[in-house]
């Protein structure tokens, strides 16, 4: 039997809350569990507004579209991350401006930006990476220095803090995604937040077709998508939400365990524990093996002993869909590539046991 990479774990009203919208009819969007959803996630953030949407991919698509990036603005984001800011970037005629990684967190090198900043730079996207927060002091100072808009995405990030303060709550809009490995899962769905009424208004609109009061319905002024989440994709993420602590200390125990029980293992490097500014929440337990080889021959011998594994992002200099499109031409980013190719992650997911994580700890030791 495999031990999988993620298991969300579904322990409490879930059951109830996802019958009560097949009882009450109340399945779409209009049911009340949405607006339920987007205010305690708000407050847990310490935010004004939550904009609950179908996916962290749509949040940030709706996130770039109501700061305005238009074609040929540019926007700094991190080489290492998942595709999808540089999709709406792409997507919205922006250019994707990217940065090495820091080699201790795997987060953008924050001391890279201000180079790359030139008077067609209009907002830089920070990836919070698999369990430690990006600097941000540094990059808010930039924002303020050459009035530039922040994107907080904090798709992986539910319940981490930057010195003491909720990830989600910097920036003009942060996102949060809810897919099944996240802390808190609604399946599919994601979350944009922020402080700004017009830019919430702006998000609402984006996310239901451009429909807004006019007075006579179905009369659009703008383009928008449906990204709207359902009432019952918010009925399980509010179940997911009762034990929001409880998750949290769960990915902090399964990390605790992993860095002790694997912390002799020769030919890699663990993922750290924590750094000045945050503790490792542990979204994922990553291990980056000293050669692409080692990492090949690691997560090889893994699989024939039944334990699953995820390689790392792939940096966006080197995906064939922006390369076709002539962009990030003979950019090199060393740091981002080595994360890339020698970077697996190991089971780490909220409903994995510990008897499951001593199997992987155990068998990992006996690689050789």
């Amino acid at each position: 039997m495999t031990i999988p990479v993620n298991r969300p774990l579904f322990h409490g009203n879930e059951d109830k809350y996802l019958t009560d919208c097949i009882k009450t009819g109340w399945v779409s969007s209009e049911g009340p569990f949405v607006r339920e959803l987007e205010e305690t996630l708000a407050g847990k953030t310490g935010r004004q507004f939550g904009i609950a949407v179908s996916s962290g991919s749509a949040a940030l698509d709706i996130a770039v579209a109501a700061i305005g990036i238009d074609v040929g603005d540019e926007v700094i984001m991190p080489t290492f991350s998942i595709i999808s800011p540089a999709f709406s970037i792409v997507r919205a005629g922006g250019i994707p401006v990217l940065i090495d990684s820091d080699p201790g967190t795997w987060n953008m090198n924050v001391q890279d930006i201000e180079r790359k900043i030139t008077n067609k730079t209009k907002a830089i996207i920070v990836v919070h990476t698999y369990g430690l927060p990006v600097d941000l002091d540094p990059v808010l100072s930039l924002c303020k220095k050459y009035n530039l808009r922040l994107i907080e995405d904090a798709a992986e990030m539910h319940g981490q803090t930057y010195y003491g303060k909720p990830c989600g709550s910097f920036g003009d809009i942060s996102v949060f995604s809810f897919y099944p490995n996240k802390l808190i899962t609604t399946g599919e769905g994601g979350m944009v937040l922020t402080d700004d009424p017009e830019l919430v208004e702006k998000c609402r609109k984006l996310k239901n077709l451009g429909f807004e009061d006019t007075g006579r319905r179905f009369v659009h002024k703008e383009m928008g998508w449906n990204y709207r989440m359902t009432n019952i994709q918010a009925a399980l993420g509010l179940a997911q939400l009762e034990f929001w602590d409880e998750h949290i200390n769960r990915k902090k125990e399964i990390g605790r365990r992993y860095r002790e029980g694997l912390s002799k293992l020769a030919g890699c490097r663990l993922q750290v524990a924590g750094c000045s500014y945050a503790e490792n929440i542990y979204w994922v337990f990553g291990i980056v093996a000293d050669s692409e080889d080692q990492c090949s021959r690691m997560t090889a011998y893994l699989h024939s002993k039944g334990i699953a594994t995820r390689p790392f992002f792939w940096c966006m200099h080197e995906q064939p869909v922006f390369i076709d499109r002539g962009l990030f031409k003979d950019e090199h980013y060393p740091v981002a590539e080595k994360l890339a190719r020698n970077g697996f992650y190991i089971p780490s997911g909220t409903g994995t046991s510990n008897a499951e994580v001593e199997t992987v700890i155990e068998i990992l030791n006996a690689f050789e």
